[in-house]
Formats: structure tokens, sequence, C-alpha cells
């Protein structure tokens, strides 16, 4: 069995159609999108996009997912990205896409072929807001890990925006990097699972295609400047280490990536 994983879309159709082209996602009989799907310049096409795939697309549910049915409810966010209130006001116009957000499950727990039960989440298995990183002290990891399954043997997450591929504790946790909002290097970063091996993959797309295509549909008021500033992937993955640093328990933020 094959299994893509995908995450942190944010709204970048283009950037998913270049992962969904590849022909080991066309192959693969499942993909798992561990959630911030919507957040971004193109949320109703990229959930659309999604669910034409039918039941092989499985999807998880991110922080910022969560936060987009709260301000379609009328309540507030934490996203520091400006761009959140207008997908959510896009959002509002189909309530279908806001019931299956409403409803999307974290954790997911599925069995692979290979890999055993393999356990899907976006910050981490009891929260996702929660940031891991690559180099995450060995305390911290116990402490998100303190309730998963001892036969969970694979973990797989977002949030970050960086992909990597280590072990921890004997677990192999895996994160794909983000296919829209890349951080560290242009391109839509995802994995794939595949007879007991991880390969961290990247698929490349004609940036200034996509902006050109998402600035015509799209009349978010910065829409310019936000697809120049994620699809070039302007922040890099050092920058972003050292934003996301306090939140994994360390000293002092700076920068500007506003992700996860």
């Amino acid at each position: 069995m094959t299994v893509a994983v995908l995450s942190d879309v944010h709204g970048v159709l283009p950037a998913l159609e270049a992962v969904l082209a590849e022909a080991a996602v066309r192959a693969a009989e499942l993909i798992v999108v561990t959630g911030d799907i919507s957040a971004g310049p193109q949320p109703v096409e990229v959930l659309d996009r999604l669910l034409a795939e039918g039941e092989r697309v499985v999807l998880v549910r991110g922080n910022a997912d969560r936060e987009l049915v709260a301000l379609v409810d009328g309540g507030e966010t934490r996203i520091p990205d400006p761009i959140a209130p207008w997908a959510a006001a896009r959002l509002a116009a189909r309530p279908d896409l806001v019931t299956l957000l409403r409803g999307l499950p974290h954790p997911l727990v599925r069995d692979v072929p290979g890999f055993g039960a393999v356990l899907f989440c976006h910050g981490s298995p009891r929260d996702d807001d929660e940031v891991v990183l690559v180099d995450t002290r060995p305390e911290r990891w116990a402490e998100a890990f303190a309730d998963v399954a001892d036969d969970v043997r694979t973990v797989v997450c977002g949030h970050t925006h960086m992909p990597f591929l280590r072990l921890v504790d004997r677990r192999t946790v895996v994160n794909p990097g983000s296919v829209g909002m890349p951080y560290g290097g242009s391109g839509a970063h995802w994995a794939l699972l595949h007879d007991g091996a991880v390969t961290l993959c990247r698929s490349a797309f004609d940036v200034a295609a996509a902006r050109d295509r998402i600035a015509a549909g799209c009349d978010y008021p910065d829409v310019a400047e936000w697809t120049d500033y994620y699809l070039h992937s302007r922040a890099s993955d050092l920058e972003a280490l050292r934003v996301f640093g306090p939140r994994d328990g360390r000293v002092s933020a700076a920068g500007r990536p506003a992700g996860g």
C-alpha cells in the first residue's frame, strides 16, 4: 500500500495540483492531508479539488481549519496571517465545506501495511497547535507522545512547514513539510509511505504562473504580497526555527513566518 501525505496546503491550488499530478500520488491508494487545508487565497477551490479525489483522500484537522470554523461562527482566531478572516468569509458561502471542516478528526490512526498503526496529526498527537521541531528536546517529545498507544510506531505531523524525518525513542516521526507555504525552499513538499519506507518529496511548479493565476481569481487585497512571500519561500528554515523556538520552550522570537 502506498500513502501520500500532504500537509499545510493553505489554500494554494496550483501547488496542490502539482502534487496530485505526480505519478506516485496518482497511484497511491490513500492520500492523507494532515491539516491547515484552506487558510489561504483559494480556500474553496482547494477543498473542492481534494473532494474530487473521492474516498482515497482523508483529511485531518489542523489548527487553521479549526480556527476558520470559529471565524465563520463569529469567533476570533490566533492565526497570525491576516488572510484567515478573508478565507473564512469565502468558506461561509459554502456551508457544506464548513460542516466538513467542523467534523475533521484529530488525531487519526490508520493501519498501513509495512508500518502497522500510523498516527496522523497536525501539531502533535495531543494538540493541533503544538510545535515540535526536528531538534525538539527528548523530554518534550516524551510529553507530546505520552498518550500515544505503544503499537503506534510511526507518527506523521505537520504545522511547522519544514520537512523532516527522524527517530524519537524508537518511533519514526515524519513531517512532510508544506504544500502551499514552505519554509526553507520553494516547491510543494510532501511525503510518501510505501513498503515500510518513508520518502520526503518535493514537486516543482511555475511559481510566477501560479502567482498570476491566484491573483486573477482572488480579491484578497494583499494577494500579490502574500503569494510572493510564501510561494517563493522568502522565509528560510533557520528564520522559521527562530520564530517557532519559543513555542518549543526556547527563548526568543523574531521574523515574519506566520503559517502553522
